[in-house]
């Protein structure tokens, strides 16, 4: 988190900043005031099915494994600092790191067309990422350290889903490193032979993702409910009954 932040602030002061800060609230705004029209629009089926569709499933099949870890890194902390925490400030913090890059290509291909479009349609979204950090200044710097950065979330990612997999597995709340160690190897073994399969074995992974995120729908839709009588309870065996219920 500090990397990423010390790679905002120099983005922010050697590259487009007031471009991006601009484009941050013009597009938070129109995003907050048409919500649900951007949501439910199918004016565009390939853009929209590719985001909405495939993402909303990509999420919903990471959702049990993202409450767990959440849920178990937030001991200690009332229900109001999560819901903050998640519900609100990961949004914003999230937007406005994309904003940073994305808003940053936006410029750089308003200002020299085809720059980025063209390495977006050539080698995809990684190509695209490097195209965008080789047009600022500190370009050298910059490209190292955002793989660097890339590296870190990705080996903070498996090692929480690790975690959470041993968690799971176990039925314990701190699982034994042997256990974690374990899932930790089977997704790196899985993620590898992935590659070596090539674009067509990722696709397929994503695809059952996607797939399998409707039963687990129909697994989170009863939390709807039952999430707030669990917190009542709990609210109760910690600081007793309200005045009302008395």
């Amino acid at each position: 988190m500090l990397l990423a932040l010390v790679l905002l602030t120099i983005i922010l002061i050697t590259g487009p900043g007031a471009f991006i800060i601009d484009s941050f609230f013009t597009s938070f705004g129109l995003y907050l005031n048409n919500f649900f029209v951007i949501s439910t629009d199918r004016s565009d089926p390939g853009w929209l099915g590719f985001w909405s569709i495939f993402f909303g499933g990509w999420f919903l099949g990471y959702g049990p494994l993202t409450a767990m870890f959440i849920a178990r890194i937030s001991r200690g902390r009332t229900i109001r600092e999560i819901m903050i925490a998640i519900a609100v400030m990961a949004p914003i913090v999230t937007n406005f790191w994309f904003t940073i890059l994305g808003g940053s290509g936006i410029y750089f291909e308003l200002q020299n067309p085809g720059i980025i479009s063209r390495q977006l349609n050539d080698g995809g979204l990684p190509a695209t990422m490097l195209a965008v950090v080789e047009q600022f200044h500190l370009a050298p710097l910059l490209v190292p350290a955002f793989l660097i950065l890339i590296v870190l979330f990705l080996a903070t990612t498996g090692d929480s889903m690790s975690f959470t997999i041993a968690m799971a597995v176990s039925g314990k709340d701190t699982p034994s490193t042997p256990v974690r160690v374990f899932w930790a190897v089977m997704m790196g073994a899985v993620g590898a032979i992935l590659l070596r399969l090539g674009e067509g074995g990722i696709t397929a992974l994503q695809s059952f993702i996607v797939v399998t995120a409707v039963p687990v729908s129909f697994i989170l839709l009863p939390l709807l409910w039952s999430a707030p009588r669990i917190a009542r309870k709990l609210s109760i065996e910690q600081f007793g009954p309200t005045r009302e219920e008395k």
